[in-house]
């Protein structure tokens, strides 16, 4: 099994894990009173995420594996650590609100108001560039730019009342 098929193999658990840990704070938080808001965009950042994980399931295996690119994409992964750490049960890929509960101002929401999708931004650019698929990165970051103009459009909104 080659390095990229082993790095591949490690996002798709990745982000399989994250849908099982979404799909249980969603189920807890909607106990709990919160309401989903925006759903009807939920489908198209989900077809932008499994279209790029299955171009590069299609490309990159083979390829030339870039250092520099690969250590950029590992520090990525631990400041989504951090983005997840810090918001624990309240970490969704959908936007859930919560009637009363006050917005996370600590960890890296200190500095940044959407932490999660400036990791998004930069993993959607990144992980193709360490196969030195640049296209890939080009094609993906302008779908997740589009699809990222409305989430947070319709976050910030939910987030404001």
């Amino acid at each position: 099994m080659t390095l990229g098929i082993v790095i591949l193999a490690l996002v798709t658990l990745q982000r399989v894990g994250e849908l099982w840990l979404s799909n249980r704070n969603t189920a807890r938080l909607l106990t709990q009173g919160a309401r989903e808001v925006g759903a009807s965009h939920y489908p198209l950042i989900v077809a932008v995420h499994v279209l790029w994980l299955a171009a590069l399931w299609w490309a990159a295996p083979g390829h030339h594996i870039f250092p520099f690119w690969l250590a950029l994409y590992v520090l990525l992964e631990i400041a989504r650590s951090w983005v997840l750490a810090t918001l624990g049960h309240r970490w969704t890929t959908r936007i859930i609100v919560l009637p009363g509960a006050p917005l996370v101002r600590r960890g890296p929401y200190r500095f940044v108001n959407h932490p999660n999708y400036v990791v998004v931004v930069g993993e959607i650019a990144v992980l193709p560039l360490v196969f030195g698929l640049w296209q890939v990165a080009f094609i993906f970051t302008v779908l997740n730019a589009a699809v990222l103009t409305v989430r947070i459009r319709e976050e910030n909104r939910a987030l404001a009342r």
